[in-house]
């Protein structure tokens, strides 16, 4: 009996060890401490426990923008009377400082810094605050309006540098984590997923092409980083949809690949160089597809041509209706504007139209699109 009971014994030790080699071996992540994250990196296809790599990987290279600027004061009411202003004559312009808050992500050992425009546009000052605590002062490179992207630079040394990552490559339900500066509270961190690509159409620059998240991205986060799980940048945050100015889980970033051209250019040149044909373009409406017989035509119709501009010179005239530019189609303004925009300066631009229900093939040399002034 005894003999027995020691055979079962050492029978349940045997399988007890079996299993844990086995279990060891096939899932070691069960029996890690999920506790003890700080030397986890995340890998292909594993189970993230913390986002902690991401983040100390990232965050040193996310600054704080501080901005201030003088502003006009509307006159008081009391002195716009005429007969008042005879006795106390003129009253001098009241000035003012406003300050305001936003985000910044370094990019290069140079110190150059991408973030939004209109976290810059108009300042005075600029100071940008380091994770580290230094404070510096920061000068402007140049400014995309049309994208609303900025690129400044400071002069420090040992500056951090984000890891440059590759946006076309995000898929819809990744994981992204949004660093910045929200309502001035210093550097914070939220976690969302990517909730859609390719956002457009929204209004909110001339050319659109947005990362949508619901990682929470609120007043101040403007121009902080958008990253993986892995800490690599793949976007600028920019705005938020909402009626309240709160985050309601609808965040947009604009994608590196794209902010990777525009600073590109703006370090080359100073400005972003895109191209320009001279053209006043609306959608196709129902209404002018049934007026001009093109009701199952996608396109955009011409309804204003600069005069002596490229498109006037090649040929192109009012109610011709765009259906493809270099061979791709193009249902809307905003189609035709970015297809416009690729080509360089000089370079041939195939537009086919539809003129008097008849297809017409206009060729005409892009020039450069005029610079909108950032105020």
């Amino acid at each position: 009996m005894t003999r027995n009971r020691i055979k079962f014994v050492l029978r349940a030790i045997l399988y007890g060890l079996a299993g844990a080699f086995l279990l060891l071996m096939f899932k070691p992540e069960l029996l890690q401490d999920e506790r003890d994250t700080s030397n986890y990196r995340p890998q292909n296809g594993s189970l993230v426990y913390s986002f902690a790599y991401a983040v100390e990987s990232a965050a040193p290279a996310v600054v704080n923008i501080h901005t201030s600027k003088l502003v006009s004061r509307q006159q008081d009411q009391f002195f716009d009377d005429s007969l008042l202003r005879r006795f106390f004559g003129e009253q001098p312009e009241q000035r003012k400082q406003e300050n305001s808050l936003g985000s910044g992500v370094i990019f290069s050992e140079e110190g150059y810094i991408l973030t939004n425009n209109h976290v810059i546009q108009g300042a005075d000052e600029i100071l940008v605050a380091l994770r580290d605590g230094r404070i510096t002062r920061a000068s402007i490179v140049g400014t995309d309006p049309e994208t609303d992207l900025a690129v400044l630079q400071i002069k420090l040394e040992n500056m951090p540098v984000i890891k440059l990552g590759d946006s076309e490559l995000l898929r819809v339900g990744d994981v992204v984590l949004a660093i910045g500066n929200p309502f001035g509270v210093g550097q914070t961190v939220t976690m969302g997923i990517v909730s859609a690509k390719g956002r457009n159409a929204l209004g909110i620059n001339t050319f659109e092409n947005f990362i949508q998240t619901d990682a929470a991205i609120n007043p101040g986060n403007s121009g902080g980083a958008l990253v993986n799980s892995n800490g690599e940048l793949m976007g600028i945050n920019t705005a938020i949809f909402s009626q309240s100015g709160g985050s309601h889980g609808i965040g947009f970033a604009i994608p590196v690949m794209l902010a990777k051209n525009v600073m590109k250019q703006i370090l080359q040149q100073g400005h972003v160089s895109r191209g320009w044909l001279g053209l006043e373009i609306y959608d196709l409406t129902p209404q002018i597809r049934q007026a001009f017989g093109v009701q199952n035509m996608n396109g955009v119709i011409i309804v204003g041509v600069l005069q002596n501009g490229p498109a006037d010179q090649a040929g192109l005239m009012a109610d011709d209706i765009i259906t493809h530019i270099n061979d791709r189609p193009v249902g809307n303004v905003r189609a035709a504007l970015n297809a416009i925009a690729q080509n360089e300066p000089g370079q041939e631009a195939v537009i086919e139209v539809i003129r008097n229900k008849q297809p017409l093939t206009i060729r005409t040399k892009v020039a450069e699109r005029p610079q909108i002034l950032s105020n």
